[in-house]
């Protein structure tokens, strides 16, 4: 069986191109022309260059495929340029599931994000839940939520297709890095003073990349599967980094509110001024107000998503970035992991 993956050189899906070779899918990965190729070097992969906007490029793409990997979004918290981030995650999504379903792929997944599933009152967000895009921080988010909305329309039209909403994957081969891997990054460097009270729910990228490829075996057309694992407080994450690392953890806990002001500072000076990314976006921190904690047992138990611990997951992140030269100021070897669950 072929699969057409794309956004095959990113965090997620070079994982998602790695784990179908290991279960003897043939791959062709979709690429644009400037793409950085390192997630997909070595790999016997066929590579299709093309772009989201191009629909004679994905109508070429997918000649001769049987499934379809969407995974590809343009993954950012700031960008000059709003619109774009709109015509790749929205207008791209579009072009290709019309593709898919004019070619008659036999069933596509589509890799949405935890951010169009709303968590309200402390609860556990779930699959069932529907957000309100105009409550969603910052372009990405939004653009997410439409997107998926589409490809769930899209669904109702006839295409046979499955939703995967991962939600903090943490791993290897995270090349750009992610907004979350960045973090990793400046811990191992020595750059997180402080921490704000908020909480994720981490998963292994490996974890997510199988969950794809069982949501094509076993996913349910019309559904959606949270891709995801263990439910932290930040500092519960900053204390698994220090124990694998030896680094200390910050301390010192600011409120919310405090870094957001920073944030609106740091944005308008380097976006509008300087025209250059802020070191502090203010979407993010809008996303940081709530704990972004998930209930997935509907993929473990529907698709039998692995839960791999966590601790796990950080560490071959930290030997990943390490290994490949983004630590400046190298720390105590990394330690084993301690699998100990913290509640």
């Amino acid at each position: 069986m072929k699969a057409l993956v794309t956004g095959a050189t990113g965090f997620i899906g070079g994982n998602v191109v790695r784990q179908l070779q290991k279960q003897g899918y043939q791959v062709r990965a979709f690429v644009r022309k400037n793409s950085v190729r390192q997630n997909i070097e070595g790999l016997n992969v066929e590579v299709a260059v093309g772009d989201l906007r191009d629909r004679i490029s994905l109508d070429e793409a997918l000649r001769g495929c049987d499934v379809l990997f969407h995974v590809a979004a343009s993954y950012t918290f700031w960008t000059p340029d709003p619109a774009a981030i709109y015509e790749t995650n929205v207008k791209g999504t579009e072009n290709i599931l019309s593709v898919a379903l004019r070619r008659g792929i036999s069933k596509v997944v589509y890799t949405s994000s935890e951010s169009t599933i709303p968590v309200r009152n402390g609860c556990l967000g779930t699959e069932e839940a529907d957000g309100e895009h105009c409550k969603l921080p910052g372009h990405y988010k939004k653009s997410k939520y439409l997107a998926e909305k589409l490809a769930l329309k899209m669904c109702q039209e006839g295409l046979p297709l499955v939703v995967v909403n991962p939600t903090t994957p943490i791993g290897p081969f995270d090349v750009k890095p992610t907004p979350t891997g960045k973090f990793v990054v400046d811990f191992l460097n020595r750059r997180v003073p402080v921490y704000v009270n908020t909480g994720l729910n981490i998963v292994d990228v490996e974890d997510v990349a199988k969950g794809h490829i069982l949501a094509l075996e076993k996913g349910r057309t019309g559904e959606r599967y949270i891709l995801g694992n263990q439910n932290l407080a930040f500092r519960e994450i900053l204390g698994i980094l220090e124990r694998l690392t030896g680094i200390a953890a910050p301390k010192v806990r600011i409120p919310i509110w405090v870094v957001l002001s920073a944030a609106y500072t740091d944005e308008f000076v380097n976006s509008t001024v300087l025209r250059r990314c802020p070191g502090i976006p203010v979407a993010g921190v809008k996303a940081a107000r709530k704990f972004r904690h998930f209930d997935c047992s509907k993929a473990v138990r529907e698709l039998g998503l692995p839960q791999t611990p966590v601790e796990e997951a950080f560490q071959k992140a930290i030997q990943w970035f390490k290994e490949n030269g983004y630590v400046k100021q190298q720390g105590p070897e990394v330690k084993q992991p301690n699998l100990r669950r913290e509640h």
